[in-house]
């Protein structure tokens, strides 16, 4: 681990492994869509969230903890193996236990026992994930080259295969078996970056407690991403919602990965070196950087998918799932809100060691969440958990704005937002306009965001945005 890691090769490679993880599900999921239809897609999103509980317990604060660890540790290979090896034996000693209270779920699941086994391989794949070591140790091309593979295998076992909503527990166990194939070959490559600690004793529960402070997170995510699927499902009955709420995520989750998830992943490991080299002055400046560049991009993707909406939703998931488009609308502010807050979770708290601090801001978010969703969800149903999830997420990013030390501060997100607001804008109504062009809706589709894109950058230049002009002098 000698060779200084590339933070713009990294970017490229989690950017493919991102856009992989996202735009392979979206072939699929014209067909998926219409082959399970709305109520099998809903009960299929009603027993991932149930699942996702498993996993997160399976894996604790694994993936932001260790990511932390090992960036760290890099330089030490001996005691950075040893971490590594301690952090997957705790991870093995949760998926034992978690086998029982699983293999109960399963003997007492009903409708849903064949789904539930079909993704046992989900915890087993949680427990291998090892993607947090190779990004501590910022080798993301092994992640992207692995997942990539194996997810585009899994799409074509997922046409040939799956072909009437009878098969649906088929579709969870092909995407099951996809996620821990990925996670096993991961290991293949771990030779070349540990060492024998031959002689060293492993002391895995000396990594219980902070693994526990990064699990708290998780668990206050896990409030917005997985149990407003399971509080829809247990209040409305309704699977027709879920389904619904689980498209509308979707494509809410292509606006956020574009936008920044990419990004902020990429910059955890680097900016956790730089604490450690208490390097100030670096930071600071690379913190504002990062958010006007997220800015940037966050602003393209709220009001593209403003404008592309009304055309995509049809086109994507077919006749049946019309009330998506409005879910899709209600949901765009998360966008914005969740970047902020995001990049100082990655880019501060999370590097500086500061996750105790964050954790209170996300369990007061996970609080208001819970108690607007038993309010909202009986009312309104999808609709209300995604006010439910705007709410929380605006408190959030208020505190973490409010708390950080004055790293970044209001004023400076204001001063990134005005001409990409009104380049936003005018971006959302040519595509909404091109969109009425009578031609096949497909390649019109392409026509919208190419149109989007275009005009976005160009109105852009000519207001000299900083962040453009930023990036343009970089290429030279």
């Amino acid at each position: 681990m000698t060779e200084k890691p590339s933070l713009k090769k990294n970017y490229i490679y989690r950017l493919i492994y991102e856009a992989l993880s996202l735009a392979l599900p979206f072939i699929t999921v014209p067909y998926i869509s219409r082959v399970l239809e709305a109520n099998g897609v809903g009960r299929v999103s009603f027993a991932e969230s149930v699942t996702a509980y498993f996993i997160m317990f399976c894996a604790l604060g694994k993936n932001t903890y260790g990511t932390r660890i090992i960036a760290v540790r890099r330089d030490d290979r001996r005691n950075c193996s040893k971490s590594f090896l301690e952090i997957e034996l705790l991870s093995f000693i949760c998926l034992l236990v978690l086998l029982i209270p699983w293999s109960i779920l399963i003997f007492n699941a009903h409708e849903n026992r064949l789904l539930y086994i079909a993704m046992t391989p989900c915890l087993v794949a949680a427990m291998l994930d090892i993607s947090w070591f190779y990004t501590g140790i910022e080798r993301m091309g092994i992640i992207a080259g692995i997942s990539g593979i194996v997810k585009l295998a899994g799409v074509i076992l997922m046409f040939v295969l799956v072909k009437s909503s009878g098969d649906i527990a088929l579709y969870c166990l092909i995407n099951s078996s996809v996620l821990l194939i990925s996670n096993l070959l991961m290991w293949l490559f771990l030779p070349k970056y540990l060492c024998s600690i031959k002689g060293i004793k492993l002391t895995p529960f000396s990594h219980l407690r902070e693994t526990l402070i990064y699990f708290i997170p998780a668990v206050a995510t896990s409030v917005y991403l997985v149990l407003d699927k399971t509080l829809i499902g247990l209040i409305t009955k309704d699977e027709y919602q879920n389904g619904y709420y689980e498209q509308a995520s979707k494509v809410i989750n292509v606006g956020k990965a574009f936008a920044f998830l990419v990004f902020n992943s990429v910059m955890t490991a680097r900016m956790s070196y730089l604490f450690s080299e208490k390097d100030h002055d670096k930071i600071k400046e690379m913190i504002s950087a990062s958010m006007d560049f997220i800015l940037l991009f966050v602003y393209g993707a709220v009001f593209g998918l403003l404008g592309i909406s009304h055309d995509l939703v049809p086109l994507l998931f077919g006749e049946g799932y019309e009330a998506v488009e409005g879910l899709i609308y209600l949901m765009l502010p998360l966008i914005l809100i969740i970047a902020v807050s995001n990049c100082l979770e990655s880019h501060y708290y999370v590097p500086s060691g500061q996750r105790g601090k964050s954790n209170r801001y996300l369990i007061a978010g996970a609080v208001l969440n819970f108690c607007l969703n038993l309010c909202l969800i009986p009312h309104f149903a999808a609709a209300g958990a995604v006010a439910a999830s705007v709410a929380a997420e605006l408190l959030i990013t208020i505190l973490y704005m409010s708390n950080c030390a004055g790293i970044y501060k209001p004023a400076q997100i204001l001063a990134s937002s005005f001409k990409r607001i009104a380049a936003g804008i005018c971006m959302a109504g040519i595509v909404y306009v091109t969109g009425r062009m009578a031609m096949a809706k497909l390649p019109l589709l392409f026509i919208q965001l190419a149109a989007g894109v275009v005009s976005y950058i160009l109105i852009l230049l000519i207001m000299k945005d900083k962040g453009v002009m930023r990036i343009l002098k970089s290429l030279h």
